[in-house]
């Protein structure tokens, strides 16, 4: 009992690890692009960092549905 509470713990500490590398992965990924590719609004950076956020968003949903059917 004590341990599927600590491993449904450390599932969340994952998820939320997962979130923050997707979404520092799209802001780099978006910062190389526009120093490649110069633009006025920095928009690849706000583009990708936003489609890192979804992605994010996505496996979190994914994340907690597979969590409540266990």
């Amino acid at each position: 009992m004590k341990n599927d509470r600590r491993n449904k713990y450390l599932q969340f500490v994952n998820i939320a690890f997962q979130m923050g590398i997707i979404i520092a992965a799209g802001v780099l990924i978006g910062i190389w692009l526009d120093g490649k590719f110069p633009n006025k609004f920095s928009g690849f950076t706000i583009s990708i960092s936003l489609i890192g956020v979804f992605v994010a968003l996505y496996q979190v949903y994914r994340s907690v549905k597979n969590l409540n059917e266990d």
